[in-house]
């Protein structure tokens, strides 16, 4: 594994989507990371925070398809993934694919669309595939897909199930941008909006060695012990009634694992998993009806697990 190398087409791709995105580059990096994991990234925040442009930038610093799906009540799970249709000429159903046909797919409100449209993502998120009247269908590569949802209405709204959840790798959210970040976007957007001068940084098949780079950087045992160990505190929890399944773990790794690279390192460090632990792990904890009750969220507990959970000092570099 060539660390720099990884660590310099990285960077190119934080940099440009930054122009864009102005401010928030832990956030840019996160979703980068989400990418070269292989993975799938949930986005719950406000109308008008850039949920919509950081995905197009994504789609247009890989030089990848980009489809959006606006998800409404009436949405119908072939609107997504693709519908046959009857050939009165050859007199054969010929299959029309859906928009989840893309490198990069925005699912826009996805808790918006009833729990059987929200479903036929699952298979396309966790196989890869979409199946159609029996047919499966394999999925381009690379493949991303990141929902949107608005955390202040729920009039109308369909809450994502378990299932759903535990599909994305990471839940964040983007926030506001401080005012002289906000003046900038103001100046950059005045006269025209500059995702349209953005051009990709590497193509496809670079991005899918990069992916394969990232399995190859080093996770010592006791870094995974480590991780087992926080995962399995998110079982033991007073608080918590169902903690996070081995999926949660494997994300926590994947995800260090990108990060490692995208600082230059062949090899993770237990920051690294306390870096995302929460993101990983916060949206696959279910509570409790006392944690309601008493206002804990998902991410006080991820905080009191992360200061109950002893950090390994690695053999190669002596470091916590």
């Amino acid at each position: 594994m060539d660390a720099v190398l990884v660590q310099e087409q990285c960077n190119k791709i934080i940099d440009q989507i930054e122009t864009v995105i102005v401010g928030k580059r832990h956030t840019v990096g996160l979703a980068v990371a989400a990418l070269l994991a292989r993975g799938h990234m949930l986005i719950e925040d406000i109308p008008g925070v850039g949920k919509t442009t950081l995905a197009k930038a994504i789609a247009k610093s890989i030089g990848g398809a980009y489809k959006r799906v606006q998800f409404t009540p009436d949405l119908l799970p072939a609107d997504i993934t693709g519908v046959s249709v009857f050939n009165q000429k050859t007199a054969e159903f010929e299959f029309r694919q859906g928009p989840v046909f893309a490198n990069v797919v925005l699912a826009d409100e996805i808790n918006r669309a009833t729990p059987k449209t929200q479903s036929s993502l699952l298979e396309c998120m966790e196989e890869r595939q979409a199946t159609v009247d029996g047919i499966t269908h394999m999925l381009p590569a690379p493949f991303f897909v990141m929902a949107t949802e608005n955390p202040i209405e729920y009039h109308g709204t369909y809450p994502l199930p378990e299932a759903q959840l535990d599909r994305f790798l990471m839940r964040l959210n983007i926030g506001y941008p401080k005012p002289d970040e906000e003046v900038t976007i103001m100046d950059r957007q005045q006269f025209h909006h500059p995702i349209e001068d953005l051009k990709p940084v590497i193509g496809a098949g670079d991005l899918l060695a990069l992916q394969e780079e990232i399995k190859e950087v080093y996770i010592e045992p006791s870094v995974k012990d480590y991780i087992v160990a926080l995962v399995g505190a998110t079982r033991q929890h007073p608080l918590v009634w169902l903690g996070s399944s081995p999926r949660g773990s494997l994300a926590l790794m994947r995800c260090s694992q990108a990060l490692a690279a995208m600082a230059g390192r062949e090899f993770v460090l237990p920051d690294d998993v306390k870096s995302v632990a929460h993101v990983v792990l916060a949206h696959r904890l279910i509570l409790k009806p006392e944690a309601r009750a008493s206002r804990a969220e998902p991410t006080q507990l991820v905080d009191e697990i992360l200061a109950s959970v002893p950090v390994p000092v690695l053999e190669r570099t002596g470091r916590r």
